[in-house]
């Protein structure tokens, strides 16, 4: 289906019936056919045919064109996470204030990727080698903590040992003090490794190196007080520092194979206290020469993801732009000369001279000596649907579409939409104080209507924005239908006059209807506001609002029934008359067109009928006296003979599309 977007340069709309449609060939020079394309697709009115339809798209005669417009789309999509991690959004601008070129936007976007992966490679070593001095900083001071303490508690054992030296031993003293002392060749040099476990493997990476050196080896670990970012994954990790002593080689290299499968990271740790002073500042310099480093990186990548941002929709549109372009010239065939390319689509009748008019300055802009070639092609084809809306009316056609698209000059049903969906919407939305705040809100939107038709709106302001008219014409008839139901938020108001009850005395103040007398007429406009809150609201106000729906209900299938005459006319169907609009009509309101005179006859009369033992007893009972449920005289015989004409009707119905389908 074809629809158009409205517009000052079309004649007067006639939404009733779809446009006149016609089938068009157009012989374009090879050298304009970009540009004659281009224009036709911001005319946009005509729907080309694929005359390509066995060729597989990568055998299509601009499949290279296709691809390069797919390879900038994706650049584009890599400049729109890179802009997205960054926290830099896109400025909305004039779309036809481009001037760049095709290839030199081609050139640009793969320059700007070239740079930008550059600068996020090296800013990713740079960020892991400063996470790295990060950890290696906190375990020199963890472990500096660890070596003090255990200086201080060596020294102490030695003083205790020097004290004791005296020769009185006692059960506590080493057994082996004395070699020990006198044979310093048999003391064991201990190697020390130091570095980080992440805390939730730390129990189990102490029970396994446990396990693996038999209890050789002593290990000390402390918790870090705040989560530190690890280098690999550059996550935040809450982790413990760690320093393991051993004695060994063998001992050393189940160690490291523990603690790379623990994805503990590990860092040297000079035992010589100026060695480890040195170390701190050194690792302390660096850090700060690398974050100074990280952040000039980071300054000139936003610098240039703004830049960026600034025409980053204007070439999203011009790369959307070309890919549709020569989309469109592969759906067109080659002439057997490679000179020419023959085109043909569905445009409605009164476009014939724009598009002519547009081929002229395809021809005239793209400086070609030969002149395109417009012309009208019989053919038995059925065409597409084409109704031409403006702003206001677009918006209902797309409701209607969204349920199926009327066929080539059927009736459009987007027409009576228009009144009957904003009022449905109302008969359930009925309180003129929401649909005063209703329409003020769409009063803004279509007010600053230029201003936010060129911004950027998230989903749900896009759609409501989309459907402005349509919400503006709901708040109207909700306003209606709520003065009817006389509620201001659920609060009744004396509007058009006095109630037309008043209290027989004060003992009925409490909202009933109990001891309250009809004192003048009735309430000129709407609900009477006595029944708000009065024991009877409930029952009054569903039974008022379920008829009031079944009237409107009947009233819009009687309204699609009539429609589908005038198509059955238009087309000059006469089957579908006496086979598909009668028989509807009769069934339809047999049953609930007579229900429908039935409820208006009891507000008229006032009578207390029950209407569905009328509606069941119509055909379970239909000779039985009717007594209080009669509405009128003769009801009883009307209602027999409805009862005899649809049964009637049903036989006749089925043995008549018995008949189509034998025959």
């Amino acid at each position: 289906m074809a629809r158009g977007g409205g517009g000052g340069c079309c004649p007067s709309m006639d939404l009733m019936r779809s446009e006149a449609m016609q089938l068009v060939q157009v012989i374009i020079p090879a050298e304009s056919a970009h540009l004659t394309v281009s224009y036709l697709g911001d005319l946009g009115l005509i729907q080309f045919k694929d005359l390509n339809a066995e060729k597989s798209p990568f055998q299509r005669t601009y499949a290279a064109q296709i691809k390069r417009c797919s390879e900038m789309a994706r650049k584009l999509r890599f400049l729109k996470e890179q802009m997205s991690k960054a926290e830099i959004s896109t400025s909305p601008t004039q779309l036809n204030e481009t001037h760049l070129e095709f290839d030199d936007l081609e050139i640009k976007l793969g320059e700007l990727e070239a740079e930008l992966t550059e600068v996020n490679a090296n800013n990713e070593k740079l960020q892991r080698t400063y996470n790295e001095l990060l950890e290696y900083n906190t375990v020199l001071q963890k472990a500096g903590e660890f070596f003090y303490l255990a200086q201080r508690s060596a020294a102490a054992q030695q003083r205790e040992i020097e004290a004791n030296q005296s020769g009185q031993t006692s059960l506590e003293s080493p057994l082996l003090e004395q070699e020990m002392s006198m044979d310093p060749s048999k003391q064991v040099k201990l190697g020390s490794l130091s570095g980080l476990v992440p805390k939730e493997k730390a129990m189990a990476f102490e029970r396994i190196l446990f396990r693996a050196t038999r209890g050789n080896i002593f290990l000390r670990q402390e918790p870090i007080d705040e989560p530190v970012t690890d280098p690999v994954s550059g996550e935040k990790v809450a982790k413990n520092a760690f320093v393991i002593f051993y004695s060994g080689e063998r001992a050393k290299a189940k160690i490291l194979k523990i603690c790379d499968a623990f994805n503990a990271n590990r860092y040297p740790f000079p035992e010589d206290v100026t060695k480890q002073l040195h170390a701190v500042q050194e690792v302390s310099g660096r850090i700060s020469e690398l974050k100074a480093t990280i952040d000039m990186g980071l300054a000139h990548r936003d610098s240039t993801l703004k830049s960026i941002a600034s025409d980053f929709e204007q070439w999203n549109h011009l790369a959307k732009r070309e890919k549709a372009i020569y989309h469109t010239l592969n759906m067109l065939s080659v002439d057997v000369t490679k000179k020419c390319l023959v085109a043909e689509g569905w445009s409605p009748v009164f476009a014939s001279v724009q598009i002519q008019d547009a081929l002229q300055r395809a021809t005239l802009d793209s400086k070609s000596q030969v002149g395109s070639i417009f012309q009208v092609l019989n053919t038995k084809e059925s065409p597409p649907t084409y109704f031409q809306t403006n702003k206001f009316t677009s918006a209902f056609q797309e409701i209607v579409d969204a349920y199926g698209v009327a066929k080539y000059q059927e009736a459009n049903p987007g027409v009576f939409t228009i009144v009957t969906f904003p009022f449905l919407f109302a008969v359930m939305f009925g309180d003129w104080g929401h649909g005063i705040c209703l329409l003020l809100a769409t009063l803004y939107l279509i007010i600053r209507e230029k201003k936010l038709a060129s911004q950027k709106l998230g989903d749900i302001m896009e759609m409501m924005f989309g459907g402005r008219y349509v919400i503006i014409m709901m708040a109207v008839f909700s306003i209606y239908t709520g003065l009817i139901y006389n509620e201001f938020f659920s609060v009744p108001f004396e509007l058009f006059g006095k109630s037309a009850y008043a209290c027989r005395d004060p003992s009925c103040r409490d909202a009933t209807t109990e001891g309250l007398v009809k004192v003048r007429g009735t309430y000129p406009f709407g609900v009477d506001p006595v029944w708000h809150g009065s024991r009877s609201e409930l029952p009054f106000l569903n039974s008022l609002k379920m008829k009031m729906s079944i009237l409107l209900g009947v009233a819009q299938m009687n309204l699609g029934i009539l429609m589908s005459y005038f198509n059955a006319k238009f087309f000059r169907n006469s089957l579908n008359v006496w086979y598909q609009f009668i028989p509807q009509l009769i069934f339809l309101n047999s049953l609930f067109g007579y229900l429908s005179l039935l409820i208006i006859i009891k507000w008229c009369t006032g009578s207390k009928a029950d209407l569905y033992h009328v509606m069941i007893y119509m055909f379970l009972s239909p000779t039985d006296e009717l007594g209080e449920n009669q509405l009128f005289s003769g009801q009883k015989t009307v209602q027999s003979w409805g009862n005899i004409m649809m049964n009637h009707m049903t036989t006749r119905s089925l043995s008549s599309v018995k008949f189509l389908f034998t025959n």
